[in-house]
């Protein structure tokens, strides 16, 4: 179960590990990075997070948004996806027969966040049923755009559906929802590291991605991406000292932003070394780390696909470092209380040592596996678990 590359990650070696989608894996250097951070506030805390945080986080965020090509000054570190999208629906303000606008892809936490300011401000959230499977990224388009109304204010969507591993044609729906009067937020939690990045390009109103995904930085990186011109509208989810503020040498958005509170910052303050190492790990750097998990991740889908014997769910350029295959009927079925896991999943892992999440989607009793690909995972591991799944399954 070796890889030339597992050995600058930390995983179990006795588990075959193909779920880095869900939380990612840290590398052994950044944690160690973290550690050092983590001596160093505690032999001083006073002197670092009173005195050294501000140059520090300005030096860390400077490396992000160099690698997301965005102006530095655009981007605010958040603990996770989550904490990102909710900040923007709690900030902004919608009134009865707004319409909000969703996919039936969307991740349950981030849709959770707009049925509530949903309920609580009158407006209406509607759902776009996408085709599934799906022919091509321009059905997805169309799908979207058909559910467009002169009362749509808002769209959130997964670049990167956690359902389904679909990598949404962001560009074009930014674009033609944009030239429509409506604003796109990004849940990107496994956009960043997952597939090329450009929120310059992209121009997004909001964009938030996690870092402890795709670009393994410790667990609580994560970042929220505000256009220009809608930054005034935004307050974080914990006012602090910030919001009454008399300087005048840093912009409002980042007084409000940058200090929320006393927490542990060794997380965030790590990301640039998450981004040296692992676009260390191959010659290309990050450009070949992208593209080698993505060969990986479509050679799984396909031997997944020849040994279930089912066809693709969508085309090859909607794929990125993850992929789904869909299952075909057979035991067991429903999932087990009290984390309502289906028992495939479970027995994968009690029985053969695999890690990989099994998904109930659109709903029972239609399920997918969702295999994750990362330098770590090695093609002999994707076998395992097409034999595993042909025994369970029968």
């Amino acid at each position: 179960m070796s890889a030339p590359l597992r050995s600058h990650w930390g995983l179990d070696p006795q588990v075959r590990f193909l779920n880095h989608g869900s939380y990612g894996a840290c590398p052994t250097a950044v944690l160690q990075k973290q550690s050092e951070l983590r001596a160093r506030m505690e032999a001083e805390p006073v002197r670092f997070l009173h005195r050294e945080i501000e140059p520090l986080l300005d030096e860390a965020r400077g490396v992000l948004a160099d690698f997301l090509d965005a102006d530095t000054e655009d981007v605010s570190f958040v603990t996770n996806a989550t904490h990102g999208v909710t900040t923007v629906l709690r900030s902004l303000r919608f009134q009865p027969g707004d319409e909000l606008l969703t996919t039936d892809h969307e991740y349950n936490a981030s849709r959770n966040a707009l049925d509530f300011v949903a309920e609580h401000g009158g407006a209406k959230v509607v759902v776009a049923k996408l085709p599934w499977p799906v022919t091509s990224a321009q059905a997805i388009v169309d799908t979207v755009l058909a559910h467009v109304t002169p009362r749509t204010r808002l769209f959130l969507v997964d670049h990167v559906s956690s359902q389904t591993a679909l990598v949404m044609p962001l560009s074009k729906l930014v674009s033609e929802l944009r030239a429509r009067g409506v604003e796109t937020l990004v849940d990107g939690a496994h956009g960043p590291g997952q597939v090329p990045l450009s929120l310059r390009s992209l121009g997004a109103g909001y964009y938030t991605g996690n870092c402890h995904k795709w670009l393994c930085a410790p667990k609580g990186a994560a970042f929220l991406h505000v256009r220009r011109d809608l930054q005034p509208g935004l307050t974080p989810l914990a006012v602090s000292h910030g919001r009454n503020s008399p300087r005048t040498d840093r912009s409002r958005y980042r007084l409000l932003f940058d200090w929320t509170g006393t927490h542990d910052p060794s997380a965030v303050l790590c990301v640039p070394e998450a981004l040296r190492v692992v676009g260390g790990l191959l010659p290309g750097g990050w450009s070949e780390v992208m593209a080698a998990n993505r060969r990986k991740a479509l050679a799984a889908r396909a031997l997944l696909c020849e040994r279930l014997k089912v066809s693709p769910a969508c085309p090859e350029d909607m794929v990125g470092s993850m992929a789904v295959v869909t299952l075909p009927p057979g035991y067991p079925l429903e999932p087990e209380a009290p984390l309502y896991l289906d028992p495939l999943h479970l027995r994968l892992f009690d029985e053969h040592r695999i890690e990989v999440p099994i998904v109930a989607w659109p709903r029972p009793p239609e399920r997918h596996v969702r295999v994750s690909a990362q330098l770590y995972n090695t093609p002999d591991e994707y076998a395992a678990l097409a034999d595993a799944l042909e025994a369970l399954l029968r």
